[in-house]
């Protein structure tokens, strides 16, 4: 089992990528090449930017090599993800995943979700000397819970929805005062502050989306979070347990932030106009790129095969490498890694 580690992207206007000898080519605008030898398989996916272009041959090249092609709009949402026809092969997989909502597994794989989530929580309250959430008490109450998976995960919920509102209550006050909002909205949120939380969840929600298919999980049959038509419930569940790093990115990016880097938009919402506070079009590119070169940092947790330190991004990749051999009994448990705040 191994981790590629070389991403292809085309996030500037004008860029083309083809196939030349053996090479994926990727030229600039400006007629610069750059060669990816397809021989040394290190190529982990390609993403290609609205107002990039790619060939068909460059397409072909990528389902021959299992190569994984996102496609994004210009505000990095990827909104489609071509991948080889072969890629459904993995069947054992899914069918373990299916298998783990009845026979014990699921309701594990939960309970270490919400233990990590307040973990993680934890790691930001102790960086800034905030209160730490009882940890303690949440693990003895979260490992006494029993029953079958459909009838625990509200209890679950309701333990992760208490240590979430306690951390954000502490972590706001983290925040320049007029950004401040009165409490955690995801849905519609009217406040600067909680919109800026939103986007970069959602940043993370694609980062773990990707990570969940190169690993041939169903991204749509979650454990913590119930199954649902239209919600990717297990990516969901995968995002409780690196929240704790985009709030601190959040934290610290968020000290140059003012009230005029945001602008207000009318949205209708319920039979009614309402104003709502964004980043302004530049500050919010800018934000995204910072957020990007975040999850291109290294940690101190070595990878599955070889060096001692990796990417963020790498992290989240091989988690649900070791997420899916868990699935299928290679492994014999799995406890989530989280990497230490700096």
């Amino acid at each position: 089992m191994k981790t590629k580690t070389v991403k292809i992207v085309l996030d500037s206007y004008g860029s083309f990528l083809g196939r030349e000898k053996g090479c994926l080519v990727v030229k600039d605008n400006e007629g610069r090449k750059k060669r990816y030898p397809l021989s040394e398989n290190e190529i982990s996916e390609i993403r290609v930017k609205s107002g990039n272009t790619i060939s068909a041959g460059a397409l072909a090249t990528c389902g021959f090599w299992n190569i994984d092609c996102v496609i994004l709009t210009r505000w990095n949402n990827p909104i489609a993800y071509v991948k080889s026809l072969s890629d459904d092969s993995h069947v054992e997989t899914r069918i373990c995943q299916y298998e783990a909502l009845k026979n014990g597994k699921g309701l594990e794989i939960a309970k270490h979700i919400v233990l990590a989530k307040i973990e993680g929580s934890n790691q930001v309250l102790r960086k800034y000397g905030l209160k730490a959430l009882d940890t303690f008490a949440y693990s003895q109450n979260i490992k006494a819970l029993e029953g079958d998976l459909k009838s625990v995960r509200a209890r679950l919920m309701s333990c992760e929805g208490r240590a979430s509102e306690q951390y954000f209550k502490q972590i706001f006050l983290l925040f320049y005062e007029p950004l401040r909002p009165q409490g955690r909205k995801t849905y519609k949120a009217y406040e600067a502050l909680n919109n800026v939380l939103n986007l970069a969840y959602t940043f993370l929600f694609w980062k773990i989306q990707t990570a969940l298919m190169k690993a041939k999980l169903e991204p749509y049959l979650g454990f913590l979070h119930s199954i649902q038509f239209g919600m990717p419930s297990l990516v969901c569940d995968f995002e409780e347990l690196y929240r704790y790093l985009v709030d601190d990115f959040l934290i610290r990016y968020c000290q140059s932030v003012k009230a005029r880097d945001f602008v207000l938009k009318t949205d209708s919402y319920a039979n009614r106009k309402v104003k709502r506070q964004y980043l302004g079009d530049e500050q919010r590119r800018a934000f995204l790129n910072s957020l990007e070169k975040y999850f291109e940092t290294k940690v101190e947790i070595p990878r599955i095969k070889r060096g001692a330190r990796q990417e963020l991004e790498t992290l989240i990749n091989e988690e649900a490498l070791l997420f899916a051999s868990y699935l299928r009994n290679e492994k014999q448990t799995w406890t989530p890694r989280t990497a230490e705040l700096s």
